[in-house]
């Protein structure tokens, strides 16, 4: 049975430090899936739909991996797909905590799935999608954060 792996996020806007966990997670994993979070609490630039379409451009090369979205606790979603690893990326301390509490209450729902924390490349470690829509939102070059077709996206939604 191939290794499911899900890559659960809002990814608003997808970022380099996302695609750097997207990736290594592929060279792990036989399949990961990118899943978007449809996430009633935050109010996102970009629509799902969006999100979906950014990804897919941004991970074209990387034949592992497959862009979903869903709705609900992401357990149901997990055995929905019959994948057993859970990919977070971890970018400082701060991050564990929240993180550490969402494994354990994922694990609680469901024993048979495992979470995988990734250390984020040091390059991305101060990158965040709320950092580059403050950054595309004063129209400041974001090359550097963010692939090509994210930041025409994001001058886009900011102009």
């Amino acid at each position: 049975m191939p290794s499911i792996a899900v890559c659960p996020g809002s990814f608003d806007p997808v970022t380099h430090g996302h695609i750097d966990i997207i990736t290594r997670a592929a060279s792990v994993f036989d399949q990961v899936i990118v899943a978007v979070l449809h996430n009633r609490n935050k109010k996102p630039l970009f629509s799902v739909e969006e999100r979906i379409e950014l990804l897919k451009q941004v991970t074209s090369h990387l034949p592992e991996v497959k862009i979903d979205s869903f709705n609900g606790l992401l357990i149901e979603y997990m055995k929905e797909n019959n994948a057993k690893t859970i990919i977070r990326g971890l970018r400082a301390v701060s991050d564990f905590e929240y993180e550490m509490q969402a494994a354990s209450i994922n694990k609680k729902l469901g024993p048979e799935i495992e979470t995988f924390f990734m250390m984020t490349n040091n390059n991305y470690s101060y990158l965040s999608s709320s950092i580059v829509k403050e950054v595309a939102k004063y129209d400041a070059d974001v090359s550097g954060l963010v692939p090509e077709v994210v930041a025409e996206a994001l001058k886009k939604k900011f102009n």
